[in-house]
């Protein structure tokens, strides 16, 4: 059982989170806190596993018990929840910073709240079986010569951190992640995977050039376009491009511009996988993968919170393989080596 303290100056969120982790087994709820005083004091007498903890409460606020906790020894794994804010999102990543082990985005509207049930059931799971890695710090690899695409919505951090974990250090391509989260969470999410990943992982910079065996997220408010044009006679190499053209499928960044433009340099030697996600996006750049000779794969529905990214580039005949999540990183593998022999 991994046992948990729910913690936030909320009685409406204290409910929700408590109503939402009690139905899963393997979860016990050890008890509540309603700021960061009482947080302290029943971390110290309960001794959970895992933390949820609220930033903003009165008396002591979440950042202030990160900080108390720095010193101990023995301590529980945090996920910060964060409302939809750019001062939020700094908070966030300041939480990171502090020893935070993973944050979890809160909707801005009642309704949706229970929305985040199978995202947060999946984040605390993950927090107690996957290991934190650590490895030296910097990008210091070859220009990548084949790029592996991964795209994302809603369902899909904690899926990330299920790929990305398996992916083996001496990947011999470029990934680029592309997931829909709101503007400043990105390099949140970018420090978190690069914590669980063997691959260096950070948030796109305009410019960057693509690396074997790194990973870039890209970057929220931007659509992340890859520059280049395929060659079949040699191989080529792209660059980030940062573009602030329109958001298309009200999104941006957009799964559809990273993939079409990969595909448009990297050609056949290009792997693209969606996983869980809302709307259409995706298929439009799956297709666009395909048509270029590459490797095209989605996650198995049963895997996924939303199915609607998946089912976009499965409706366009372009999908190669439907994969288990847990088989997604060995496919991937798989498909980079037949490139190399």
């Amino acid at each position: 059982m991994i046992r948990v303290l729910i913690v936030d100056d909320s009685l409406f969120i204290r409910t929700i989170l408590r109503d939402m982790l009690k139905g899963s087994p393997d979860i016990e709820i050890v008890g509540t806190a309603v700021n960061g005083i009482d947080a302290l004091k029943k971390i110290a007498d309960l001794k959970p596993d895992v933390v949820t903890l609220d930033i903003e409460m009165p008396r002591m606020d979440g950042l202030e018990v990160l900080e108390a906790l720095r010193g101990e020894n023995k301590k529980p794994k945090v996920i910060v929840l964060s409302t939809l804010t750019s001062r939020h999102a700094d908070m966030t990543h300041r939480a990171l910073r502090l020893g935070a082990d993973d944050f979890m985005l809160k909707p801005r509207d009642v309704p949706n709240v229970r929305g985040i049930e199978k995202e947060l059931v999946h984040k605390i799971k993950n927090l107690v079986s996957l290991p934190t890695i650590i490895k030296p710090e910097g990008f210091r690899h070859n220009n990548a010569d084949a790029a592996v695409l991964i795209g994302s919505s809603a369902g899909g951090p904690p899926m990330l951190d299920t790929l990305l974990s398996a992916l083996p250090p001496n990947l011999p391509a470029a990934v680029i992640v592309t997931q829909h989260m709101p503007e400043g969470f990105t390099a949140s999410l970018a420090e978190r995977l690069n914590r669980i990943s063997p691959l260096p992982v950070r948030e796109t910079v305009n410019g960057d050039a693509l690396q074997a065996g790194a990973v870039l997220v890209s970057k929220a408010g931007y659509h992340t376009v890859i520059s280049g044009v395929y060659a079949a006679a040699r191989r080529n190499h792209g660059r980030i491009i940062h573009s602030t053209a329109p958001p298309l499928h009200a999104v941006r960044p957009a799964v559809d511009k990273t993939f079409v433009s990969a595909a448009n340099v990297f050609g056949p030697r290009t792997v693209s996988v969606i996983l869980s996600g809302m709307g259409s996006d995706g298929g439009e750049g799956t297709l666009a993968v395909k048509n270029a000779g590459g490797t095209t794969m989605v996650c198995a529905e049963e895997d996924c919170l939303v199915y609607g990214m998946a089912r976009a580039a499965i409706a366009r005949n372009s999908v190669d393989k439907v994969v288990p999540l847990r088989d997604i990183a060995r496919e991937v593998v798989r498909a980079i080596r037949r490139l190399e022999s």
